[in-house]
């Protein structure tokens, strides 16, 4: 009598495609240039060395994920700018508290390795770690089928930075009198897409064939390391706010203190076409300053006598502007005006 035999692959778990895949990342990750090889890939876990010239290093941890933009990406077929995405919301949160990104680990679970797609999403992910100059140390890929429907995944990543004890930033830097300085979004960055995809589904609008939403939606998050960096080196800001979910008003008031207020002129938006079109669609202005970053990508809290040194980091299609200032207060946010859409 032959025994029926059970094995991981008819379960749906495909061990050879996973390595495969390791053997994929490792190679790509590998064509880094310089001396920082990532050399981490397929072990056990990451080892990365902790910067010399640092006097008193502190370590700062973010994890993130995309959110439903990753539903956008499945209807498009288009998953090269997702992974950027991914490390653009752990970094930006990153330097938030002055630190300087170190190692980026991702997590990928997904019903049936399908080798297109995840490649596709590893070579944005180690896009996004060489514009933020950090190493991808690792991360896990999770065949499960059962908990997710076909094609379905989901993506989460974690970054780790440094920073010198002295150079964090943290409230006590902030001041009354300091201007808040809006610098551009690349778009709706990866907040807010459950609202985008509802509104798109109860309009009927078929993505793949509008050619606006189809370049817009999955435009890649900007990465503010870089131009960040510069500026916290060369002593030029007090404070910054990654303006994620939530929007300005509740990304702003987490860095204020208690005794202070940010009052923000809304009238000194400069929105951009995306945000124009959902307001249009029916999406309140209420609405759209607490879901989305409506054109702000990152803000910045400085000195008005450094506001002029600060615009020369920034290429002009990222050029930092004026939207509020530092007041004496206690409810940390203040939002004035109202945003112009047309």
């Amino acid at each position: 009598m032959n025994k029926k035999l059970f094995t991981y692959k008819k379960s749906g778990v495909n061990i050879d495609a996973a390595d495969s895949f390791i053997n994929f990342i490792s190679a790509v990750s590998s064509k880094k240039k310089g001396k920082k090889k990532f050399s981490n890939i397929g072990g056990f876990g990451s080892i990365s060395n902790i910067p010399n010239h640092i006097k008193q290093p502190k370590i700062v941890a973010c994890t993130d994920g995309v959110g439903t933009k990753i539903e956008i990406a499945n209807v498009l077929n288009k998953y090269d700018t997702i992974g950027i995405d991914l490390v653009a919301m752990s970094v930006n949160d990153l330097i938030v508290q002055g630190a300087k990104p170190l190692l980026f680990l991702d997590y990928i679970s997904i019903n049936k390795i399908d080798l297109k797609k995840l490649k596709s999403i590893i070579k944005g992910i180690v896009k996004g770690c060489k514009l933020s100059k950090c190493e991808l140390a690792g991360g896990e890929t999770a065949e499960m089928p059962g908990t997710y429907e076909k094609d379905k995944f989901d993506i989460a990543g974690f970054a780790v930075g440094i920073v010198d004890k002295n150079k964090i930033l943290d409230k006590k830097k902030i001041k009354n009198n300091d201007l808040v300085i809006a610098i551009p979004s690349s778009g709706l960055h990866s907040n807010g897409f459950s609202l985008v995809r509802y509104l798109i589904n109860q309009k009927k609008i078929d993505i793949k064939k509008n050619i606006f939403l189809k370049t817009e939606l999955l435009k890649p998050t900007k990465i503010y390391v870089k131009e960040i960096l510069k500026l916290i080196d060369n002593n030029l800001i007090n404070g910054c706010a990654n303006i994620t979910g939530g929007g300005l008003a509740d990304n702003i008031k987490r860095v204020i203190p208690d005794n202070l207020v940010a009052e923000i002129n809304l009238n000194e938006i400069k929105t951009s076409k995306i945000f124009k079109w959902l307001k249009n669609n029916g999406i309140s202005d209420k609405e759209m300053l607490k879901t989305f970053n409506c054109g702000v990508g990152f803000c910045l809290i400085v000195s008005p006598k450094k506001f002029e040194k600060i615009k020369k980091y920034f290429t002009r299609e990222f050029k930092p502007y004026v939207i509020g200032k530092i007041s004496k207060g206690k409810n940390k946010i203040k939002l004035n005006g109202s945003v112009n859409w047309i």
